[in-house]
């Protein structure tokens, strides 16, 4: 199963994440199957990035959307609040 999650990157307590699909099975920094976007809850403002294109075709697809990423996708308006 696909799931949409975060990912880690950054230094020691300047963490910024990567918004990708990846196997449920793998690791939370583990090789991923793409890219979407980022996530900087750091900087001020917090940036969010995100391809609505490739998260829509993810979503298509069956990917399944963690609750962080579930979340950052209704504030970026590509999924609809219920």
């Amino acid at each position: 199963m696909v799931k949409l999650r975060l990912t880690r990157m950054g230094a020691k307590k300047q963490p910024f994440y990567r918004i990708v699909a990846i196997d449920s099975r793998k690791a939370r920094d583990g090789e991923y199957i793409d890219q979407i976007g980022f996530y900087n809850p750091v900087s001020e403002p917090k940036q969010i990035v995100i391809d609505a294109d490739k998260a829509k075709a993810w979503l298509a697809k069956g990917a399944q959307p963690t609750a962080t990423v579930s979340g950052l996708l209704k504030q970026q308006g590509i999924i609809e609040k219920k």
